[in-house]
């Protein structure tokens, strides 16, 4: 049996106590990002939420190194053990600062790779405290910034293999002096009161339980995943905009005096009405996302509306809603609409819809034959809606379903139809007010 040695006391025998917590804080933190990342592959709200943690860690991890480097440097660690070779104390060294390399450069290489990403999505650390985009990568051209996105990925993916290399020769190299040489004990130097040279060391254990507790974590961790939807704009108003409808009764049948009491739809409009939008209107989309439904909405648009029931012909909509406005109850998924991946809200800031066409198909119901100009792709458009007039208001819900790869939204990865399908339902719910009978 090899000798069991008690580990030298005194302050040059062992790392510090920050240097030791700051080493295993951060040796937890890449176990569990390791862990995670197997993880993160497809395009499905689970890989998106934990993708944000994912990065939350990675920052954490990036501050956390760069105050072991500043301790280190301030605080050099303590002499190596005399037993060790002259190869094994270069190995030491260049595993040592090979992780200084990858425990900064890892996160630096994520980071730049978010930055300059088509799918322009906020960091959000730990979803609370906003952290910015690489400071001027907003300038760059875009073909600088495509090669500034290729440098942070290949980097960010070689110096993950190189995690896996370091962590065997550190791990390995420990192990060797812990169980096969006590003259130059390692393990003490970071885990205080561990004895060179015993195999069932406790502290070894412990070290060993919250690795792969660490691991564990990332396996089963199940963050937040993005809201299915919006919150409502506001509280429902006190009144309807327009007043019910009355009842369907016969005759002799109480309520029909109340009943005759009821508004009755205004008379017929031979000439076209100019119609403004009022309060309590929306324009809602519905889709899916790994067969989650997904509610949105754009809280900016504006209608241009000149339409009589009775003046199909001579009737017009035209619809302009503002792309930047998309919401669908998480701001991270929200902020990458408008990026090139999806709306290119940038080159294409406004969608339009136009119909000059119009089809009755009862004394309610009709369509509105149009052209949607989304994207930069005009296609046609067909709306089916409801409408009610009373005196000076009315009151139109329509639907209508659109193919979104037609028009060129979701690009790369989206651009398949596994995860969000391709049709859209679009849902407008609108009350106006004539601006002149």
């Amino acid at each position: 049996m090899t000798a069991v040695r008690s580990a030298p006391r005194g302050g040059h025998s062992r790392y510090s106590t920050v240097a030791i917590v700051l080493h295993w804080l951060i040796a937890l933190a890449i176990m569990l990002q390791v862990s995670l990342a197997w993880r993160m592959g497809g395009s499905t709200p689970q890989a998106f939420a934990l993708t944000q943690l994912h990065k939350s860690i990675g920052i954490t991890i990036l501050a956390l190194s760069i105050i072991r480097l500043g301790w280190r440097l301030d605080n050099p660690p303590p002499p190596e053990p005399a037993g060790l070779t002259v190869w094994e104390r270069g190995l030491s060294q260049a595993v040592h600062w090979g992780f200084y390399v990858i425990m900064i450069g890892m996160p630096l290489t994520g980071w730049l790779m978010v930055s300059t990403s088509r799918t322009a999505i906020p960091t959000l650390l730990f979803g609370v405290v906003h952290w910015p985009n690489v400071p001027g990568i907003e300038g760059l051209a875009p073909a600088s910034k495509v090669m500034a996105h290729a440098i942070g990925k290949n980097g960010h993916g070689i110096l993950a293999l190189g995690v896996y290399g370091l962590f065997a020769l550190h791990v390995g190299g420990a192990l060797k002096h812990q169980f096969f040489e006590p003259d130059t004990p390692i393990l003490p130097r970071m885990a205080p009161g561990a004895v060179a040279g015993r195999w069932w060391e406790p502290r070894l254990g412990l070290i060993v339980l919250a690795l792969v507790g660490a691991a564990a974590l990332g396996k089963l961790v199940q963050p937040a995943r993005p809201a299915a939807g919006p919150p409502p704009v506001a509280a429902a108003p006190a009144a309807p905009f327009l007043p019910e409808q009355p009842a369907t009764l016969a005759p002799d049948a109480p309520g029909v005096a109340a009943a005759a009491a009821q508004p009755t739809p205004a008379p017929p409009l031979p000439q076209p009405v100019v119609w403004k939008v009022a309060p309590g209107s929306s324009l809602n989309f519905q889709t899916s996302w790994s067969g989650q439904a997904v509610e949105g909405r754009f809280n900016s648009w504006t209608a241009d509306i000149l339409f009589s029931p009775d003046a199909l012909a001579a009737s017009k909509v035209t619809v302009t809603i503002d792309m930047t406005s998309a919401k669908t109850g998480d701001d991270q998924r929200d902020a990458s609409l408008p990026a090139a991946e999806w709306f290119d809200a940038t080159v294409h800031p406004k969608a339009v819809f136009s119909a000059t066409k119009f089809e009755k198909l009862s004394a309610d119901r009709f369509v509105a034959h149009g052209t949607l100009d989304l994207r930069g792709n005009k296609k046609p458009v067909d709306l089916a809606f409801k409408l009610r007039i009373v005196g000076d208001k009315a009151q139109m819900s329509g639907q209508t379903s659109l193919d979104r790869t037609l028009f060129g939204v979701g690009q790369d990865e989206f651009a398949a139809t596994d995860q969000v399908p391709a049709t859209v339902t679009v849902r407008v719910e609108l009350n106006a007010i004539s601006a002149k009978r």
